[in-house]
């Protein structure tokens, strides 16, 4: 029996899981982890280990949803008679039904994942746009919703730097949402968000249009996947400025990095401790470095290809239509909604979704055109 899913369109996605397959998986890293020498170099072994855990999860989640889905036909059945509570039981079955709807879509969401940094955490840095103090409220207003959608999931969140604006909002700020898939979720809303509405810092009560950027990058928890040259690195120290406890603002414990070679910088201030924040800014930097290299050899194929890629400011992401009326629209993927108030207050996943389907659809249609490799005889 097929699990079900909003519509029953769990085939129609195109979404596969294999669950012997996975098994196999599992069998097989529980035996690599069985031979002789494999706990020699505990670092060495930590991408098994984590791929292992994730592999268990994914059964035990897909074997949850089946046992669940069996004791929803039984109460179904059951409030199909004409015994005395049958009503209650109908109830009851509707309020599941829903339940393990929700359960199954995010599931799915889930199997759509499959980047190299995808199941790692994920960091968030929004910057304010031309706008002036409208653009810097309009970050802030950004960091409630993906702070809000986070909370919603149950995933750690923790602000690491912020700069505030002269009158209202932040300049800018860097969210750390810690939790498995976060990454592979949230870089689908790396991009330009534009805000229209009447701006309450404007005493003519006139609409603005205002911009911000988000960019988002895995969160490298260890030193493995990057060696950064020391020489390479201004390492500055300063007093950590807006909110924060006395000793927080009157000692030089923020810390800012910059990779001299790119121009790229991460700062933390939101430890009392100058050592916790370097650690915690170089980890950023790494992860923007990252990203960047990945960029530059998608570019690279790009070009080999003949394609041209535009800016990443230049792609506006999504539009939050305040006033005259009332949408919030995805420029990708053409998904919409009225209901601007939830979207603000994290609902995010019919965008989040919609664009992974997307992303899948088109790599499936590329790997269909891709013509197989040939041998030279």
């Amino acid at each position: 029996m097929g699990l079900p899913s909003c519509g029953g369109a769990w085939l129609k996605r195109g979404i596969h899981f294999d669950p012997p397959s996975l098994e196999a998986h599992i069998a097989q890293l529980e035996d690599q982890m069985a031979q002789p020498g494999f706990w020699a170099d505990q670092q060495a072994t930590q991408p098994q280990i984590a791929q292992l855990s994730r592999a268990k999860r994914r059964r035990d989640r897909f074997a949850g949803l089946e046992a669940r889905l069996a004791d929803l036909a039984v109460t179904i059945e059951l409030a199909g008679g004409d015994e005395e509570g049958a009503a209650e039981l109908a109830a009851e079955a509707e309020g599941e039904l829903a339940r393990l709807v929700g359960d199954v879509d995010r599931f799915q969401l889930e199997l759509l994942l499959g980047g190299e940094y995808d199941s790692r955490s994920a960091l968030l840095t929004l910057h304010a746009g031309a706008g002036g103090v409208e653009a810097q409220d309009w970050v802030e207003m950004l960091l409630r919703m993906y702070t809000r959608w986070a909370a919603a999931r149950g995933y750690e969140v923790e602000l690491l730097d912020s700069l505030d604006g002269e009158e209202a909002g932040l300049k800018s700020a860097t969210l750390a949402v810690r939790a498995e898939n976060a990454y592979g979720f949230l870089r689908t809303e790396h991009g330009v968000h534009r805000l229209v509405r009447i701006s309450p810092f404007d005493s003519q009560n006139r609409r603005h249009t205002t911009f911000a950027s988000l960019d988002v990058t895995p969160d490298l928890e260890t030193d493995l996947e990057m060696d950064v040259p020391a020489d390479e690195l201004r390492i500055e120290t300063y007093r950590a400025s807006g909110r924060g406890g006395q000793h927080v603002n009157k000692t030089e414990s923020a810390v800012r990095i910059t990779h001299l070679p790119t121009g790229i910088t991460a700062s933390c201030q939101n430890e009392r401790s100058q050592h916790s924040n370097r650690e915690t800014a170089m980890r950023v930097l790494k992860s923007r470095l990252l990203k960047v290299r990945e960029r530059e050899r998608l570019d690279e194929v790009a070009a080999l290809k003949g394609e041209q890629r535009e800016a990443a400011w230049g792609n506006q992401l999504r539009s939050y239509v305040f006033q005259p009326y009332t949408i919030v629209k995805d420029h990708r993927t053409g998904v919409e909604t009225g209901n601007v108030g939830a979207v603000m207050d994290g609902d995010l996943d019919q965008f989040i979704f919609a664009y992974l389907k997307q992303e899948a659809a088109a790599a499936r249609a590329a790997a269909k055109e891709s013509p197989p490799p040939t041998r030279n005889s």
